[in-house]
């Protein structure tokens, strides 16, 4: 599709992750400008916002609470506007790690074991080993994330999680090799392989340049690398996932690859993982927000023609 088009993109937002939304947004909107689209910019910083009357579609540039747990694609669709990404339910449950974990265990994809805690006071739980991952439930961007090495760790790590959500995710850690797989179109893009240069992939050194190096393709054999991206598809679909996603895969060290979560709107800065994942594939960062974007028209051209289908058959 290569039509001029008039684009929304929504940037920032209320959530915790605001700040790398803004880098997102304004990233996504100078690209689709080059384009040679019309692009307005829309903030929904506390959550309420009114369409440009000409949008023809909307790109999410949002992260976290409000834009990726499903309320504004909740919102857009009661206005029958497309918009990029997974719709209103994946996204609910794909924000949510516990029922992300819980639908990839019904669909046989594999996952660390886990429990859920809602209290400061909750004792170490019996029935997992250390060490331990302690995340909120319902946060991105590793927002939260604590690791509970000795048991003496537990509820500092608690108290600081519980601050985040009502409701934590205590796994076991995976060790490992840390990878994540971009999804585009329903096909898996190369893996990437993370690798923080001091200490462990959190907050701080997902968004400090030169902390963290990545490499994609990631250097795995064909076999683990097919069995990574299998992992991811699946998790994806288990959310019932469309268009695109990030999912984070730990690969252990016989090659099994364990999921930790899916990102139903990654993180999409020029030097963020799924660009970095598409320009592995030959696609560069213009190209990968236009596909995003024709991905949302062709969802809206096939409801028009189910519509126009259903409208000839009832007069038939």
């Amino acid at each position: 599709m290569s039509r001029k088009l008039n684009i929304t993109v929504m940037l920032g937002g209320p959530s915790a992750e605001r700040e790398v939304s803004l880098r997102s947004g304004a990233a996504v909107a100078a690209a689709l400008r080059s384009l040679g689209h019309q692009v307005f910019e829309i903030d929904p910083k506390n959550g309420e916002f009114v369409l440009p009357e000409k949008t023809d579609v909307v790109f999410l540039a949002l992260h976290g609470t409000y834009g990726e747990d499903g309320t504004v694609q909740k919102r857009l669709d009661e206005l029958g506007v497309p918009y990029t990404g997974c719709d209103a339910d994946a996204s609910r449950i794909a924000f949510d790690k516990v029922l992300t974990k819980q639908s990839c265990i019904e669909t046989g994809v594999p996952t660390a074991k886990f429990v859920t805690v809602h209290s400061t006071t909750a004792s170490l739980p019996e029935n997992l080993s250390l060490p331990l991952v302690v995340k909120p439930s319902r946060q991105g961007s590793s927002v939260g994330l604590q690791f509970v090495e000795r048991a003496e760790d537990w509820q500092n790590a608690l108290a600081e999680s519980l601050k985040f959500d009502s409701e934590v995710l205590v796994e076991e850690k995976i060790i490992g090799r840390e990878t994540t797989v971009g999804i585009l179109g329903g096909k898996v893009l190369p893996v990437v392989e993370v690798r923080p240069k001091a200490g462990r992939y959190d907050y701080t050194n997902k968004y400090t340049a030169g902390n963290t190096e990545y490499f994609c393709p990631a250097d795995f054999d064909a076999a683990t690398t097919q069995r990574i991206q299998a992992a991811a598809l699946g998790a994806f679909r288990a959310i019932g996932g469309r268009d695109y996603a990030r999912v984070d895969v730990m690969v252990r060290a016989d090659g099994l690859p364990v999921v930790l979560e899916v990102n139903t709107l990654p993180g999409m800065t020029e030097t963020s993982l799924l660009p970095k994942a598409a320009a592995a594939a030959g696609m560069n960062y213009a190209e990968l927000c236009q596909r995003m974007i024709d991905l949302a028209l062709e969802r809206k051209i096939l409801t028009q023609n189910r519509e126009e289908q259903k409208a000839v058959a009832a007069f038939a």
